[in-house]
């Protein structure tokens, strides 16, 4: 029987911990490549170097970055941008996206439910809001569920929306309300290198559902990239139903690399 990727794995354990923007930041800085995933974790509950305030702490932070990340693969340049001191606003939304590759009900909710609601004219968002959407989501085909009791329910709403407000998408404590939100320049870059290996067809990345993780719409990366286009930093054209978008860079690891000096 063929194993279900963890990106159709609904978890709430995850969820309820957290973005953990910052322990991810810490951890990854101190990440050693010549050591295997074990011994890298290992050493950061040894060492303690995100500055845990509890035993439990530490190793739930562990538990979720072994579950959350490939960084010997998929993940390794965000790895090699904190090691290399990268803007923290600049890197926090290339973390949102790279999480998001394994963490299905966080992307799901940003793009499927959230989004809407900012496109419709929500403004004030609360747990008990996320209810009906949660408890659909056993009847989404391919997804594998846990059983939540009340509790658990409202914990993991609560902590999708914060997950929310962590990234800069929502503010507020309990109410939350959206923001202004403006993807960095640098990290819209990285992102469309990014989703160039994986799609070559410009209009499909213009597209692409990944940006509605930053609030944008299709008309919003179109005039992004006519933006960079101007100042050179692309090159992107349309012609009737053709779009043609040549990137500075062969691949995001290129890319990264730039952005790291």
């Amino acid at each position: 029987m063929q194993q279900m990727s963890r990106a159709q794995v609904v978890s709430s354990f995850t969820i309820i911990k957290g973005s953990l923007i910052e322990e991810t930041y810490i951890a990854f800085q101190g990440w050693d490549f010549s050591l295997s995933k074990v011994q890298n974790l290992s050493r950061i509950k040894e060492t303690n170097s995100i500055g845990a305030t509890s035993t439990n702490w530490l190793r739930d932070v562990a538990f979720v970055l072994s579950r959350r990340f490939d960084l010997n693969g998929r993940d390794r340049s965000l790895v090699e941008l904190a090691q290399a001191g990268c803007d923290r606003e600049v890197w926090k939304p290339l973390l949102l996206w790279h999480m998001t590759r394994d963490e299905f009900l966080v992307r799901d909710f940003l793009v499927n439910w959230l989004f809407p609601q900012y496109t419709e004219g929500a403004y004030r968002l609360q747990a008990e809001d996320l209810y009906p959407y949660l408890e659909m989501l056993p009847e989404k085909s391919g997804i594998k569920t846990e059983h939540w009791t009340k509790s658990t329910l409202l914990r993991v709403a609560s902590g999708l929306l914060r997950i929310a407000v962590d990234f800069g998408l929502m503010t507020g404590a309990v109410v939350r309300e959206f923001t202004s939100y403006h993807l960095p320049e640098s990290s819209f870059l990285y992102l469309v290198h990014a989703m160039a290996e994986q799609e070559h067809n410009a209009n499909q990345i213009v597209h692409s559902p990944d940006w509605r993780l930053f609030l944008m719409a299709p008309e919003d990366v179109e005039r992004e990239l006519f933006r960079l286009h101007q100042y050179r930093k692309l090159h992107y054209d349309v012609a009737g139903s053709l779009a043609q978008l040549t990137l500075p860079h062969r691949s995001v690891a290129d890319y990264a690399k730039e952005l790291a000096l």
